[in-house]
């Protein structure tokens, strides 16, 4: 997908199994939103072929409709219209729709359901999009930054929502900007850069395949680091970065803190402490699409 000048999708390739939750992640201006309208047939990709449930999204459209939810980034309804009639306007289209009025206990919208649009705070209209998109029981769910200015109750009750329905079999596909969200919800996560796809596995395993964990221990200064180091595997490498404070980098495992504690007594030496920091989802991201802002 081209804008001019600008390739927002380059190429990109990716699948996502039925009954799972898969994450696109990606810094500004990746790709990502492109790429979920065009699987929702709001665009049509200059080049290349999307099937959704095995059926082209533009020219099965009327097909695909009942069995596909859709949370847009923002919009989705009409400014005047109240926050009831809107979701009982949606559910009226669909055969066999989500009881509404627990739907909207379950999000927190009752107070608000005769708002009009227009005048929700961000959170209310997250939540009543997100509800537009789960009451006709879809087969397949969008999700565009589904959380994107909730509070923490709201931001843990869609979490708990979108678990739900993965139980019941639901497939969801989701953008977010939150680490924290891509590895409590994901089976899988797809990195996306200038408008590919640059990475791809579960949370546990981007984490553990990037920049090498640390162990960090305090014992008595002066330590032969290189005497440790010739114990550890060939790839640890041992720092002490201030008197009595050690660092260790390397893939780290039981092994290697059985190889460092035994190591320590056989110096008689006492590490009072031991600390071990793993990578997480997040660094692993940072360190595939950079640290500069964009």
């Amino acid at each position: 997908m081209r804008y001019g000048a600008v390739t927002a999708v380059d190429g990109l390739s990716l699948d996502v199994s039925p009954g799972t939750v898969t994450a696109i992640l990606g810094p500004n201006g990746a790709g990502k939103t492109t790429t979920i309208e065009t699987c929702e047939g709001f665009r049509r990709p200059q080049s290349g072929s999307v099937r959704v449930l095995g059926l082209d999204p533009i020219a099965d459209a009327a097909t695909l409709r009942p069995a596909v939810g859709v949370m847009l980034q923002s919009g989705g309804a009409w400014s005047g219209v109240r926050a009831g009639e809107m979701l009982r306007h949606m559910a009226s289209l669909h055969a066999h729709p989500l009881d509404v009025d627990a739907l909207v206990e379950r999000l927190g919208l009752g107070a608000c359901g005769s708002t009009p649009y227009r005048r929700l705070s961000g959170g209310q209209q997250q939540r009543l999009s997100l509800a537009m998109a789960v009451v006709g029981r879809p087969r397949l769910l969008f999700l565009d930054e589904p959380t994107a200015g909730l509070d923490p109750q709201a931001r843990h009750a869609t979490w708990d929502l979108v678990d739900e329905l993965r139980t019941a079999g639901v497939t969801t596909v989701l953008t977010t900007h939150f680490m924290h969200e891509a590895e409590a919800l994901s089976d899988v996560v797809h990195i996306v850069d200038a408008g590919r796809v640059i990475a791809s596995g579960t949370p546990a395993e981007l984490a553990e395949s990037g920049a090498k964990n640390t162990v960090r221990f305090t014992a008595r200064p002066g330590l032969d680091v290189i005497d440790l180091m010739r114990a550890l595997p060939d790839d640890t490498k041992v720092d002490e970065q201030q008197p009595g404070h050690y660092v260790i980098a390397g893939h780290v495992d039981p092994g290697l803190l059985a190889t460092l504690t035994s190591w320590c007594a056989a110096q008689g030496v006492l590490a009072e402490s031991v600390l071990v920091e793993r990578q997480t989802l997040e660094d692993r991201f940072l360190e595939l699409t950079g640290k500069a802002l964009r």
